[in-house]
């Protein structure tokens, strides 16, 4: 049965991830290899279907195979024209609030917000479900990604 701790775990390297990759296109290293690595380690690409749904994809909405997701963290490959890279907006710091989390014996949901911090210090709140599978290896990877920015009340 997987944990909660496991699920913490993998959220911190997936926030470890996005700030690596803005600290290295900062400072002129090899953002894209850091995201290549972030992409193959923490996603399931390759071992099983991933629905992904990044937060600012309005054309290519849905990412379903490894350049795609690549495209919308670092713009590198022009799979998805529209990509800005995400993940190179400077981002110092990444934190989840978790809704909630439901384990499973080889799978886990957890829903929430998590919080990216810009070089300025703001913070960008976004909601996110993440799902988890468990690989070969018994390490959690993403499945499903659906992330959207909060509802404004009118």
């Amino acid at each position: 049965m997987l944990t909660l701790d496991e699920v913490h775990s993998a959220q911190t390297a997936w926030g470890n991830g996005i700030v690596a990759i803005a600290s290295a296109h900062s400072s002129g290293g090899d953002f894209v290899a850091i995201a290549r690595n972030h992409v193959d380690t923490l996603y399931a690409y390759g071992i099983s279907k991933v629905l992904f749904k990044p937060t600012l994809a309005a054309v290519e909405q849905f990412r379903p195979d490894f350049e795609s997701a690549l495209s919308y963290f670092v713009a590198s490959n022009n799979a998805c024209p529209e990509d800005k890279g995400f993940a190179i907006k400077g981002w110092t710091k990444v934190r989840f609030e978790n809704s909630d989390v439901i384990l499973s014996d080889d799978s886990a949901t957890a829903m929430g917000n998590y919080f990216f911090t810009t070089p300025d210090g703001d913070e960008v709140k976004v909601e996110y479900t993440f799902g988890y599978i468990t690989d070969p290896e018994g390490k959690l990877r993403i499945n499903l990604h659906h992330s959207s920015m909060p509802a404004t009340s009118e």
